[in-house]
């Protein structure tokens, strides 16, 4: 495939998303039962407007909370979130769009540039627009690349090897305590001259490893751009270098960024700059003018003096903008690093060019995704794991034609080992939490630091000892109980109520053991179960997400709850095994896994994975756990 042909690719697979999120938000529109348009957890109907403030370099933050004064349903739009603020009575009103900036169980804050008309409202996810083009032009001047730009072009693509990293014998001076794994990923990464890739598996320090990847580069005077697909990956590369001490600059709306990192926003940067309390005077002296010129509606010359008041408007805000982009050039040129979205904003970053381009996350980007960062460097590091969730795509289409595999999966199978490192040491999970997954998908290279390896719920002195508090695993069979699965009511998703009834004894058995339950997750692989845990257990402290939902994030002790159960034996996305490698290794002590044996061991990874529970005296029967 030649250059031509690769982007015109990925164009079409732009067109195709385009579509479907269209197709996708109409349908919610027509949408009128509450039940029926809440269920896809992307939109949020009966809303009043309960509070407003204003923040977030001078925009209106608006509390939105149900009009029956009850929790919100479970939603997928988070702090972050594109969305689209409508008139639930008018069903022609465009809406005006915003940004999630905060979410509570009742409440949900958008941040808005002006106020939406209505009384009751609803909040539906928007599809990006904006992204989409960015992504359209970043490809555009990809294909017109020359230079060094050309040649990652062309490496990214699979036109060009890349060029194998010289041993340099430089002596690093690490910041941050590194095992052997992440030292070497680290060495790797400086000396490589196009592309090093860092594979990261579930706890083993991804992020701090990236961390002191940059601290390195900016010890030997390169200017970094620090990017990942979603805000909170970006957040959480920018806590671990502000640990560091180093200068970092967040590019982004406020209101996509963690409340304790707004500090370090380029918003907060440029309103506390000494010249931007001059620009506040000059901005009150242009409504001054407006008003003065606003005046004017007879008399001798009044024409004369209203064009004269509007023109000294016109030029005061011509300065204020040309001192805006000079406050905000500074701070960018001053900055040690750029941490931003892999969406760019070109405007704020115009033309500015970076020694490297490091992108974290970037299994979850999709190509077209990651144009815009791989244009700004001179090297690329790419870190995340291909045996993690991929890139969301909505289209079918696009998806069976490539757009879920990730441009680092897609180098690692072609270039191999020569261009990555895998950090091995983990610092999460119990290690026979760990051993499975490290056998699947890891190539049996996964090692538990001693500070984990064995540690177990009843570690903390508040917990009971017993059979269920001292394991590390479990599994309950439910195979011949007749936990059959179903679908739900109007819908697609599919939910097992016996499943979720015994998840809920299992919570309560902890929790009277002393397990906090703060400190326990229920996990499901279908947005439905999720929904019918959470009507069921009504807890606010048990955690209960779907997969996706858990990315990234880990708990003591987790509880899956797989939910298929059915005589054809069919297993559906459960297919999918990276789903599955998230969800067990978000347990740090205990992990159980609910699930029908004859329905899952239809696929050899579950059929392995049920064989390794029993070698580790792990497994039981449905039966040994009669409802209370």
């Amino acid at each position: 495939m030649n250059t031509e042909q690769y982007f015109e690719e990925l164009e079409n697979w732009l067109d195709l998303e385009a579509v479907a999120e269209k197709e996708r938000m109409a349908r919610r529109r027509q949408i009128r039962s509450s039940k029926e348009a809440e269920r896809s957890g992307e939109t949020v109907l009966d809303l009043l407007i309960t509070n407003h403030q204003t923040g977030l370099a001078g925009r209106i933050l608006i509390d939105f909370a149900k009009k029956s004064h009850g929790d919100l349903p479970p939603i997928r739009l988070k702090v972050g979130s594109p969305v689209v603020i409508c008139n639930l009575k008018d069903r022609d009103d465009r809406g005006v769009s915003g940004v999630v900036s905060a979410k509570r169980r009742e409440v949900i804050q958008v941040a808005v540039d002006q106020w939406p008309d209505g009384e009751v409202f609803r909040i539906d996810l928007s599809p990006d627009e904006t992204t989409r083009r960015r992504q359209l032009a970043a490809m555009a001047r990809a294909k017109l690349a020359k230079g060094r730009s050309k040649r990652l072009r062309d490496i990214a693509i699979g036109l060009v090897r890349p060029k194998l990293a010289q041993g340099k014998n430089q002596v690093l001076k690490y910041r941050s305590f590194l095992n052997d794994s992440q030292q070497s990923a680290v060495r790797f990464a400086i000396e490589s001259e196009d592309i090093a890739i860092l594979h990261g598996p579930p706890g083993t320090g991804k992020t701090t490893t990236l961390a002191e990847v940059i601290f390195q580069e900016l010890e030997n005077q390169k200017r970094v751009l620090a990017c990942a697909p979603s805000n909170t990956a970006v957040d959480n590369l920018l806590e671990k270098l502000i640990s560091l001490n180093i200068r970092a600059i967040r590019v982004g709306h406020p209101a996509r960024v963690f409340a304790e990192l707004r500090d370090h926003t380029l918003d907060e940067i440029v309103d506390r700059d000494p010249h931007t309390q001059i620009i506040l005077e000059m901005r009150r002296e242009v409504q001054e003018l407006v008003r003065e010129a606003q005046k004017f509606s007879r008399g001798r010359d009044w024409r004369k003096q209203k064009k004269h008041y509007f023109a000294e408007a016109g030029k005061l805000r011509g300065q204020i903008r040309s001192m805006v982009k000079s406050i905000v050039r500074n701070v960018i040129d001053t900055a040690d690093v750029i941490c931003t979205t892999t969406t760019i904003d070109d405007d704020l970053l115009s033309d500015s060019e970076f020694d490297v381009v490091v992108i974290d996350e970037a299994c979850q980007a999709t190509a077209p995704g990651m144009w815009q960062a791989l244009l700004r460097g001179k090297k690329i590091i790419l870190a995340g794991d291909h045996q993690q969730l991929p890139p969301t795509v909505l289209s079918a289409e696009a998806a069976s034609r490539g757009m879920q595999r990730s441009m680092m999966e897609e180098i690692l199978e072609r270039e191999g080992s020569s261009v990555f490192r895998r950090l091995t040491v983990q610092y999460r999970m119990h290690e026979k939490i760990m051993d499975f997954p490290s056998q699947f998908f890891y190539d049996s290279e996964l090692i538990a630091d001693p500070s984990v390896a064995h540690h177990k719920l009843t570690d903390h002195p508040t917990i009971e000892s017993s059979d269920l508090t001292e394991s590390p695993l479990l599994f309950i069979d439910t195979a011949g109980a007749d936990f059959i699965e179903q679908v739900e009511e109007e819908g697609e998703s599919k939910f097992n109520a016996k499943e979720a009834m015994l998840v809920k004894q299992l919570v309560h058995r902890f929790s009277n053991a002393g397990v906090d339950p703060n400190n326990i997750a229920v996990i499901a692989p279908y947005a439905a179960q999720v929904r019918f845990l959470r009507d069921m257990l009504g807890s606010r402290s048990v955690e209960i997400d779907t997969v996706d939902g858990f990315q990234g994030r880990e708990k003591d002790l987790v509880i899956l709850t797989m939910v298929r159960s059915n005589r054809d034996r069919q297993i559906g996305f459960l297919s999918d095994l990276r789903r599955t490698n998230v969800a067990m290794t978000r347990a740090r002590h205990k992990l159980i896994m609910i699930g029908d044996s004859s329905t899952l061991s239809v696929n050899p990874f579950y059929a392995k994975l049920l064989d390794y529970f029993e070698r580790q005296n792990s497994y039981s029967s449905v039966w040994e756990y009669p409802c209370e």
